[in-house]
């Protein structure tokens, strides 16, 4: 998994989630995300309590690539954001489609935009923790510096969404380890990698963007997108023609599997 440069603007916004290493403690949860059933089950039901949503149960520690709609499923995930300008676009295509994704939240973003959070909650679409302030080095830090990068992004996430919370760990730059993906796992998050890297990050053009896709999708379902970081109008725009492509080669379009 590649890692990508030149995001040198979250560094902009980390002092203000540094040092925040209290939990709090969510007491309602979305059956929609939670009952992992697939991307069209109950997706939009509205928000109901759970009493086991204070303590998540630990899911498998593995890197997560399949999708929960089996060999013909693709999962779409949007990665960096929120963004008041990219994500509501983003939302857009993926409602004029039919299609849910899995967004990966930074936690400064998702604090600083809870509105999108929520936004993207109602929508039917998962969360996932991409830690507070996307370190891809997070791989050679301390293990009390990766605690705090993934338990604080996720109380940030969980609190901003109103109570949902993210259904999935990915590691910026794809920087897990073993102590990242534990942590994780035993805080109900399951470690997610990708198959296709469409590279829209570094602003190819539309046209190679999907290029990309069409050319590794036989790799494995989980495709990687941004929504932040940068101008995605590429990405907004490839989107508008991958969507349907991948409808008519058959695939459907589900989420990572827990």
């Amino acid at each position: 998994m590649a890692r990508h440069g030149g995001r040198g603007w979250y560094g902009r916004v980390i002092a203000a989630a540094v040092g925040v290493t209290a939990m709090a403690a969510v007491t309602s949860v979305w059956t929609a995300q939670a009952d992992g059933s697939g991307a069209d089950s109950g997706a939009e039901a509205s928000a109901r309590p759970s009493p086991a949503a204070s303590a998540p149960a630990r899911v498998a520690v593995d890197i997560a690539h399949a999708s929960d709609r089996g060999p013909r499923g693709v999962n779409i995930t949007i990665d960096d954001g929120p963004d008041p300008v990219w994500t509501p676009q983003v939302l857009d295509v993926l409602r004029e489609n039919g299609v849910k994704a899995t967004f990966c939240m930074v936690g400064t973003q998702a604090q600083a935009h809870p509105d999108l959070v929520k936004a993207v909650v109602a929508a039917g679409h998962r969360l996932c923790d991409h830690t507070v302030s996307h370190d891809t080095s997070m791989d050679t830090k301390p293990q009390a510096y990766q605690s705090q990068q993934i338990l604080d992004a996720e109380r940030m996430i969980t609190e901003a969404s109103g109570g949902v919370r993210p259904l999935y760990y990915r590691a910026p730059g794809g920087a897990f380890t073993p102590y990242s993906r534990d942590l994780a796992a035993s805080r109900g998050m399951r470690p997610l990698g990708w198959n296709v890297d469409t590279k829209d990050f570094e602003r190819p053009g539309a046209a190679a963007i999907v290029a990309n896709v069409k050319s590794e999708v036989g790799n494995g379902p989980t495709i990687l997108f941004h929504d932040a970081g940068g101008d995605r109008s590429q990405t907004v725009t490839a989107l508008r023609e991958v969507l349907p492509w991948l409808k008519q080669q058959g695939y459907s379009f589900g989420f990572p599997v827990r």
